[in-house]
């Protein structure tokens, strides 16, 4: 195992900055680092001869000697990644550098409560470190996501409205009876930041994560860093109103975008078109599945069906509503929409970006790039990495209390 508090604070320095820009050089990280080329080359010394950095070879050169690159090495341990999402698990282990090693990813029903989930969760780790020849040991940190508001510094869900049962449950206690390693737990969409933050080597200081699935949830990227709030509820935006008249939401106030753009919205409204008759291929649909998901909409959409385009065209509206009102607060200079229903196709992506730029102001929206995020599905499991080793770098390996 590490000793953490053997690190000087440079090298603790040096190997975050080396994990944020994986595979650059040595005048690289001194110029992340704020580091005089000898302090760098010196803390890089040492971490490569307490086997905690390696070099993984030489790039091309720009013009004089070819610069040698460096990675966490992968001697250091490995790290668990967990993505609970209201209707799926997605489970890994992973290198240092965020490789994944093994993988493993299922439906699951987030109300079938803390008991089975985390059992499953220990039950599918076990499997995953056997597959990859890493032993409960050499986990040096675990990150994991959920859909719904955190205290971070406990780990504890705050009246989570998805999973009900799970308020006061110590997922980070469960997890301590087998892992030495620290467990971090966060909300999900901020994972999505983390790992879009991560994706970009740092560089993009402000933008924003929007995940539409069974929820609505925002991930908010300021100054270079996941913000969270005093209380860890900042981008809790699925209850912002955007018709008054509207349904009420499971929170129980009324027209929250998460009941009226959500996937469940979305997959109600094409049982409606199907019983009414305004679709009678989402109808075929339904008589031959018996239920209608948002995929079956995107594929009807793309197969032409007004019905379908319409549902789609009305979640983008009201989920861009909704961000408009966020980019003109925030003014960040990126979107990246993901979760479930940023696969239902490009209509949607059309549909938020003409309600943002219609609704936000022109200053605002005069940089700003709206689009899916690139790491897709990916994007949880990978951020639940990142915040594993941030974690544990900034705490020095200590198990929280």
């Amino acid at each position: 195992m590490i000793d953490w508090n053997d690190l000087a604070p440079a090298e603790l320095t040096l190997l975050e900055t080396v994990f944020w820009a994986s595979g650059a050089s040595r005048h690289e990280l001194a110029s992340r680092a704020d580091f005089s080329k000898s302090k760098a080359n010196a803390a890089v010394a040492g971490l490569v001869e307490r086997g905690l950095i390696e070099e993984t070879g030489l790039r091309d050169s720009s013009g004089g000697r070819r610069p040698e690159t460096l990675r966490l090495a992968r001697s250091v341990g490995v790290l668990v990644g967990i993505d609970l999402g209201a209707t799926s698990l997605d489970v890994a282990v992973m290198a240092p550098d965020l490789t994944v090693l093994a993988h493993h990813a299922e439906a699951a029903d987030v109300r079938a409560g803390p008991g089975v989930i985390v059992s499953r969760v220990r039950s599918l780790l076990r499997e995953l470190l056997r597959r990859c020849d890493a032993s409960a040991s050499q986990v040096i940190g675990i990150g994991m996501g959920v859909p719904g508001p955190v205290e971070f510094e406990s780990g504890l869900l705050v009246n989570p409205p998805l999973m009900p049962g799970w308020e006061g449950f110590s997922i980070r206690d469960y997890l301590r009876e087998d892992y030495r390693a620290p467990a971090f737990i966060d909300n999900d969409v901020n994972l999505m930041a983390l790992a879009e933050l991560w994706r970009l080597g740092r560089q993009l200081p402000n933008f924003l994560v929007i995940k539409v699935g069974t929820g609505v949830g925002c991930g908010i990227v300021c100054h270079g860093e996941v913000y969270r709030g005093t209380e860890g509820s900042a981008g809790d935006v699925g209850h912002i109103c955007v018709d008054y008249e509207g349904p009420r939401c499971h929170c129980g106030n009324l027209g929250c975008v998460e009941v009226m753009a959500a996937a469940p919205a979305v997959s109600r409204l094409a049982a409606e078109a199907a019983r009414s008759g305004e679709s009678p291929l989402l109808a075929q649909w339904l008589q031959e599945r018996g239920a209608l998901q948002p995929e079956d909409v995107g594929q009807a959409s793309r197969s032409g069906d007004v019905a379908a385009n319409a549902i789609i065209q009305r979640s983008g509206q009201l989920i861009g509503r909704m961000l408009a009102s966020l980019v003109n607060f925030f003014n960040p200079s990126h979107v990246f929409i993901g979760g479930g229903l940023s696969r239902i196709g490009p209509l949607y992506l059309a549909s938020i970006r003409q309600s943002v730029y219609h609704r936000s102001l022109a200053l605002s929206t005069r940089h700003l790039h709206i689009e899916y995020a690139p790491l897709g599905e990916r994007a949880g499991v990978i951020g639940a990495g990142v915040l594993a080793l941030q974690e544990t770098l900034r705490r020095r390996g200590q198990v929280q209390p």
